[in-house]
């Protein structure tokens, strides 16, 4: 059973810990090699601009199959596993697409 939200004591945010490991391999970085930490802030950003171009892209490619748009409509209301399969799929489009350019641009192409 699923303790309540009134029962529950106050938890970290969600990734905490990753957060936490990424402080400390940056401060191991700055500690062995400083000279590599604009390095990975530039490398870091790359990969942060990707991630918004590849969701701009699947945007203008897609402009009307928008996962969220599928819901506004009284079709919407009387089909819902069809409508969660769809959502489902344009879901999966749109992590394929930028993750496809977040992967050329990390690999350099």
């Amino acid at each position: 059973m699923k303790p309540t939200a009134s029962s529950t004591s106050p938890r970290a945010p969600r990734m905490f810990g990753w957060l936490v490991l990424a402080v400390l391999l940056t401060a191991l970085t700055y500690t062995l090699a400083p000279q590599q930490l604009p390095l990975s802030v530039y490398k870091l950003s790359l990969v942060a601009m990707a991630a918004v171009a590849g969701y701009w892209i699947d945007r203008a490619l897609f402009p009307y199959a928008r996962p969220d748009a599928m819901w506004d409509t009284e079709f919407a209301a009387s089909h819902v596993p069809m409508m969660l399969r769809l959502a489902t799929v344009l879901m999966l489009r749109r992590a394929i697409i930028v993750s496809a350019t977040m992967l050329a641009v990390g690999l350099g192409a």
